[in-house]
């Protein structure tokens, strides 16, 4: 299958094919870290690192709940493959603290990372773009919960602004279950939301390299995609290709990219969309800068569709650090 290409090239992070192991130097697999999502991040980050090693590549574990990030320069590492999830990983923290050290990273650069880990703040980038989302009331406290309910309507989704991997995500399908999914979305972070459910199919498209990738279809055994169904579940179904007619993948993949592009996105990551049943429109949902590498994880699948092997993905988001070599 095809790749798709509308992105608008950036002169300023020109992509850089390599083809000899030994260019790329020394490179840490940044994995682990202490978030939520520590556990997943390590399953990525050691597949990563093997794919790597079997490539010939210099490739090295490092994980910064355990060691110090000074030690990155201290011990000559000449880039970084992110594999960290969640804050502190994915949200513009570990890209500063790497553009401080002058350590080349894969993937998105600070801005676009700490914009995208916030779904409620990519939301209004994207609504503010022109693009289609589900509507949304902010849950600030207990309080707001009953203008909410009267705006949004059920079934509704209740989401922590920050995390990834669902975690803290609750579908609300009777009034009496919202207070427990604030207060749940709330444990994980003080700014909550709740959004309109979209009732439709779940599709997501991978980027890589400024191409958007064959798009997935989700078909979840539970009421929606949550943590379980992403990681451990096997009664999950995913469809690639998804069974959008050409048209419709097209419009698809054409806004995954228009949605990378508008928050800054760059080198590799995973856009999320819902798609209406009876409109057939697709709604925006969310940007993962830093997708998993697991054997369940989504943009090795889509890339395997698309004739690209896990090894070869692996390079490819590598490539995307010489965009940050300093000039």
């Amino acid at each position: 299958m095809t790749l798709l290409n509308l992105a608008l090239p950036n002169p300023d992070r020109a992509l850089r094919r390599i083809e000899d192991a030994a260019d790329f130097g020394k490179t840490a697999v940044l994995f682990g870290g202490d978030s939520s999502e520590r556990d997943i991040s390590l399953k990525s980050g050691n597949a990563v690192l093997a794919a790597l090693k079997r490539r010939g590549v210099d490739a090295h574990g490092f994980d910064p709940r355990d060691r110090p990030l000074q030690a990155l320069a201290g011990e000559g590492f000449a880039r970084a493959w992110i594999a960290l999830h969640g804050p502190g990983g994915e949200d513009g923290a570990m890209q500063g603290a790497l553009e401080w050290l002058g350590v080349p990273y894969t993937g998105s650069g600070v801005l676009a990372s700490a914009l995208t880990m916030d779904k409620l703040k990519t939301k209004r980038v994207v609504v503010g773009a022109g693009y289609a989302a589900p509507d949304y009331a902010v849950l600030s406290s207990a309080a707001d919960l009953p203008a909410a309910l009267k705006r949004i309507g059920l079934p509704m989704m209740v989401k922590p602004a920050s995390q990834g991997s669902s975690v803290g995500i609750t579908k609300v399908k009777s009034a009496e279950e919202l207070p427990r999914a604030f207060a749940e979305a709330h444990a994980v972070d003080p700014l909550v939301f709740a959004e309109t459910f979209v009732d439709g199919d779940e599709f997501t498209v991978g980027v890589l390299q400024d191409q958007a990738l064959p798009s997935i279809r989700i078909q979840p055994a539970t009421e929606f995609y949550d943590y379980q169904a992403k990681y451990f579940r096997d009664d999950t179904q995913y469809h690639c290709p998804s069974g959008l007619t050409a048209q419709a993948e097209t419009e698809l993949r054409a806004a995954a990219l228009a949605a990378f592009k508008v928050t800054d996105c760059f080198g590799w990551g995973r856009v999320d969309f819902m798609r209406d049943a009876r409109s057939g429109k697709f709604f925006f949902i969310e940007i993962n800068t830093t997708p998993g590498m697991t054997d369940h994880s989504l943009v090795p699948m889509a890339a395997a569709q698309a004739g690209i092997d896990f090894e070869e993905l692996v390079w490819r988001v590598l490539e995307s650090s010489f965009a940050r070599q300093r000039k």
